[in-house]
């Protein structure tokens, strides 16, 4: 497991997953965007990003923050200031999240694809300390085989709530 055992695992169900994902239906961003989807607890928004928790988080606080505006190349669709500010806010986040959880490493990175979740969106999620190196990496951020953490309602704002809190000392 890739982190200790503070939250219960829940399955996860990669063939439903993968279907939902690329069935052609609105981009799961551009809903929660639009406010469609109210699942995620949103940590961050201003005119033009959003940040917000993962659904399926393998690691406490593992947020993924995106354009508000429909993009699908990581770079190729941002100009050099719209991919710096984007920036900014993952290294904001970052700095967020490493002071209010127990962090070893923090983990960066922008997936999807064409096929699945397109919507241009970076991963940012903090290693404990004390993970065996073989659940690190990868392994930590994949649900497949360990499974997602049930991380109740409660926690998730609490978390949110810590979050918001660095984020703004960071403006002071």
């Amino acid at each position: 497991m890739a982190e200790p055992a503070r939250f219960p695992r829940v399955p996860f169900d990669v063939a439903r997953y993968v279907a939902g994902v690329s069935s052609g239906r609105e981009c799961f961003i551009c809903r929660i965007v639009s406010g469609a989807d109210t699942r995620h607890e949103i940590i961050y928004r201003d005119e033009a990003h959003i940040a917000f928790f993962n659904r399926f988080p393998t690691l406490s606080g593992y947020t993924l923050v995106a354009p508000l505006e429909h993009r699908e190349q990581v770079v190729a669709d941002f100009d050099l200031d719209e991919y710096l500010a984007l920036q900014a806010l993952v290294h904001r986040i970052g700095r967020a999240m490493a002071e209010v959880l127990p962090t070893e490493r923090l983990y960066l990175m922008s997936l999807g694809s064409q096929a699945g979740n397109s919507h241009v969106h970076w991963h940012v999620a903090a290693l404990p300390p004390g993970v065996a190196y073989r659940d690190q990496q990868f392994a930590a951020l994949m649900a497949d085989d360990q499974g997602y953490l049930d991380i109740p309602a409660a926690e998730l704002a609490r978390l949110a709530v810590a979050l918001r809190q660095a984020l703004e000392a960071q403006r002071e």
